[in-house]
Parts: C-alpha cells; structure tokens; sequence
C-alpha cells in the first residue's frame, strides 16, 4: 500500500464517528446482502411493505407534505424570513444563479429528464380518478399536465426545505454540526446530541439517504440503457448493467471527490446550460399555441384543485392510483429530505430564510413547469394527432424510453438531439447523486464540509453495489417499493423539523404569541449567546 494510501486511510480513521460511519457501513452491507441472497424473498418483502403503507399509513404522507407547504408559506411571507443563515454581515459563499443551479439540479434533475415527457402521457392512460374525464380522453388532457406539476412542483420543494432550513439554521446560526440529530436540539440539552440514540438516528439516516440515493441513481440508470437500446439497439445484460452502474458511481464520486466548488458547481452549471437548449428548442418545434393553451389550463387547474389534490388519496380504491403516484412521488422526496436539505445547508450561508424558499419554491418551478408543459404536451399532441404512438413505445420501452421517441418525432436532426437529451440524463443524474453522496459523507464526520475522498468513494460504491441488485431483482417496481419503505421515517423527521424551528424561532424571535414584529435588528443578530442566557435564565 502506497504512502498516500496510507495517508487517505488515516485521515478517514481521524474523521469519521465511528458509530455512525461504522454502523451505517454494516447496515448497508446487511441490505446489500439480504437483496444478493435472497432475491425473490427481498422483492416480495418490499412489496408486502410498499402495499401496507400505502394503504394504511399513505394518509400520512398527505399530511405532513401539506404540513411543508404551509410552514415554508409562513417562512417566506412572515418576518422569519428575514434571518440571515449565517452572520449578519456575511456574504453568501456563491451567486444567487450558482446558488439556484446546485439546488435545482441536486434536487430535481433525475426526476426532470425521467418524467418530464411521459408523465402526463401515463395519466392520460391510466385516467386519475381525482377527475371525471375518463381515461385516453381529450377532457382529461389538461388534467394530466395537472398533476405532472403537482407531483414536481411546491409540494415535494417544500419537504426538501424543511430540512434545509432547519438545518441551515442550527448550523450557522446556533454553530451545531450538520447532522440528522442536530433537528433534535430544541427538545434535548446540548450533552444528549453526544449519547448512543443521537448516534443511532445519524447511522439510521445514513442508510435512509443511501437508500434514497439509489432510488435516483436506478431510475437514471434504467433511462439511460433504455437511451442506448432505443437510439442504437445496445442492449445490456446484468453484467452490463452492473458495469454501467459502477462506471456512473465512478463517475459522481469523481465530482463529489473534488469538491463543491470545482465539481459539483461547474456540472451544475453546464445542466443548466443544457437543459436551456432542449428546452428552448423543444418549444420552437413544438405546437406552441397547442402546448400554451394546455399548460395554461393545467396550470389554472393547479391553483385551484391544489388542495382538493393534496388529501386526495382515492379511498374507494384502497388508494392504488394515489398510492403508485402521488405517495410514491411523495415518499421518494421525503426519503431524500435530510440528504438535500444538508447539501442546501451547506451552499445557502449567508442567505437569509426567505432567499433559500423563494429560489426552492418559485426559483425551481418557474424553471420545471415549462419543461413538463412543453414535453408532456408536445407527447399528448403527438399521441393524439397520431404524430407517433407514444403509449406504444412506452409499452415496449417503459416510461423511460419516451422522450427518446418524442424529441425524435419533434425536432429535426433528431439524433443529435436524443444523444443531448441522453447527455442531460446523465449528468443530471451526477449532480444529483454527487451532491447526495457528499451529503452522506458528511454525515459520517459530524457534519464537517470536507469529508475526505476515500469517505466518499466508500459511499458510491455501496451506493452503486446496492443500485445494481435493487434493478436486477425488480427493476422501476422494487425501486418504487423500495423508497415508500425508506421515506417513511424521515417523513416523521420532518414534522419534528417543522415543530422544533417553530419552538426555537419563537423563543427567540415571537411573531405567534405577541402582537409586535420583530425589526430587522432583532432578525438580524446573532442567537448564540442571547440563548445561552435565556436558557440560564429559564432554568
């Protein structure tokens, strides 16, 4: 072994806490390997889980992802907001469109490119029962743009912010490390954050987010071999599978190795840049006054169904639409909760609360509802001129394999396109996976931003390992399975998020129980020794 191998391995020993990178390490291998052994018993096992929650507890999900709407509502527009994450006079770290480009490609990339052209294209099939239209009807077409937005848009925004606010607060306001235990603080003295069950909660996490991780990496994972199959009739075997799986970790672990300013913000930048073009291009070609006309409705649609939709769970049905679709979408951003809301932490100090929901909520869907207004209304166009049999291809490529056919129906040098928009799934799916690994990293250490590269690398390739077996024994099933069992505990984390910032803002800052505003000095200094004194004082 080389000295800088020696040099990686005793820099890793020196950081981690051992519990939880330990225990989150083992756990993970257990999972890796109950999946390995037993296939057909893991698949069966996650789907009797998947069924019960849906159907017992999916409510739940509603709740507290409506619970997130109202509470980032109330950051933004209430005198909260103008707390600064970090000291008053503090600059932020990058510039508000770096800021927005890392946050919309951690946070949404995999599932923009995924479902952005064929998301409405299965609500137009399978026909939502929140709406009377029936299925593959023209009444229904403004429905399904409907609830592509709804399912991309404020609601799951608002669960990421939840903890990234949280955390961002504690970590720069009140000096706590970033972990999961942190959201703790306001119930516990400082002593109990350094006992076994904080441990045990950051371990728990940690397999949570890896869990959560390879939900995205899998769905990016089965676009892209669909992209090579459909484009150029490469079909790849398990073996293949497993070797494009590995290169991809490879891949997100390089730019998550070089840091957030080298790497995962030039990526960002460059999807950004890209996602500009498709999109730009897309919206030429496509029936403009056709697609404006649907969004236009949908989006209508949207603001005033939207809480009809939030609490729709289709109970006559034991919640199978609502339970393959809105929970599921649900669970798969609660699951990544904690992991982009430590990312969002660690890239928003110096921004002030209302800054980071703004560019989270209006930022991100101002970017987003374009594109699924263009790509899903382009496909229901398509498919219902008799442009192309888009429900064709999906039946014999998956919901993944449409936007390949409909960039090539739409837009002319059509294969240059595809290969781009092939291109915009892959590194859209570093970004997102990158930023997340560096967040489980992180977790391991304390919360420290620069957890070291062989931390990192250990991380994507259990990441890659666990990938890899989840879409060999089930492939988009188990991986739909998979994160309705995972996001269930962090949905509980995030109503202790939302209940311990209130309670700590309050004591601090109180605009519920008093009559007066705080001024901008009061939202403005810095909390650390005042609530020391006050905790005295109450004691």
């Amino acid at each position: 072994m080389s000295t800088s191998d020696d040099s990686q391995l005793a820099q890793l020993r020196e950081e981690i806490h051992p519990g939880v990178f330990g225990g989150g390490v083992l756990l993970t291998l257990l999972l890796i390997a109950f999946i390995g052994l037993t296939p057909d018993l893991a698949a069966s096992t996650l789907s009797d889980a998947n069924d019960f929650i849906i159907t017992k507890l999916g409510w739940l999900y509603m709740w507290i992802v409506f619970a997130a709407v109202l509470f980032c509502g109330w950051l933004m527009f209430s005198s909260w907001g103008r707390i600064k994450l970090g000291d008053p006079d503090e600059e932020p770290e990058f510039t508000l469109m770096e800021f927005f480009a890392m946050m919309f490609s951690s946070g949404l990339a995999v599932g923009l490119v995924f479902w952005g052209p064929a998301e409405a294209l299965a609500h137009f099939q399978s026909g939502p029962p929140f709406f009377e239209a029936g299925a593959k009807s023209q009444a229904l077409m403004p429905g399904a743009i409907q609830y592509t937005l709804f399912h991309s848009g404020i609601s799951p925004w608002a669960a990421y912010l939840v903890f990234g606010v949280v955390f961002g607060y504690f970590a720069h306001r009140r000096d706590y490390a970033l972990r999961p235990a942190t959201i703790f603080a306001p119930f516990v003295n400082d002593d109990s954050l350094d006992s076994w069950w904080a441990t045990l909660v950051d371990a728990a996490v940690v397999v949570i987010s890896v869990g959560g991780i390879c939900v995205s990496l899998g769905f990016g994972v089965i676009q892209f071999t669909t992209g090579l199959q459909y484009n150029w009739g490469i079909n790849l075997d398990d073996t293949g599978i497993v070797l494009l799986t590995i290169g991809l970790t490879i891949a997100f672990t390089a730019s998550a190795a070089v840091g957030v300013q080298r790497g995962i913000r030039r990526i960002s930048d460059f999807n950004i840049l890209l996602f500009a073009v498709l999109l730009v291009t897309a919206l030429i070609f496509a029936p403009i006054s056709y697609v404006l006309n649907l969004g236009s409705q949908a989006f209508a649609g949207l603001i005033t169904d939207f809480v009809g939709m939030s609490f729709y769970t289709n109970f006559a049905n034991d919640a199978k639409w609502v339970g393959g679709w809105t929970m599921f979408f649900w669970a798969w951003w609660l699951a990544f909760g904690p992991m982009i809301g430590i990312f969002i932490a660690r890239i928003c100090r110096g921004r002030t609360i209302r800054q980071v929901v703004f560019v989270g909520i209006i930022g991100t869907s101002a970017a987003s509802f374009p594109w699924f207004i263009t790509l899903g209304g382009s496909a229901l166009w398509a498919q219902t001129t008799g442009k192309a049999d888009l429900l064709k291809v999906m039946s014999n490529f998956g919901i993944e394999g449409v936007g390949f056919s409909l960039f090539e129906q739409l837009i002319p040098f059509s294969g240059v396109f595809s290969a781009l928009y092939l291109l915009l799934v892959l590194t859209f799916l570093i970004t997102t996976v990158d930023s997340s690994t560096l967040s489980v990293a992180m977790l391991t250490v304390g919360g420290d931003e620069h957890p070291t590269v062989l931390n990192r690398v250990v991380w994507g390739v259990l990441v890659g390992l666990l990938t890899s077996l989840l879409i060999i024994i089930g492939g988009l099933s188990t991986l739909q399975s998979f994160v309705v069992l995972v996001g269930f505990p962090t949905a509980l984390m995030c109503v202790v998020c939302m209940v311990g910032l209130v309670l700590t803002l309050e004591r601090r800052t109180p605009v519920l129980l008093t009559e007066s505003e705080p001024t901008e000095a009061e939202t403005s200094q810095d909390f650390t020794q005042r609530s020391h004194s006050q905790t005295t004082t109450e004691d």
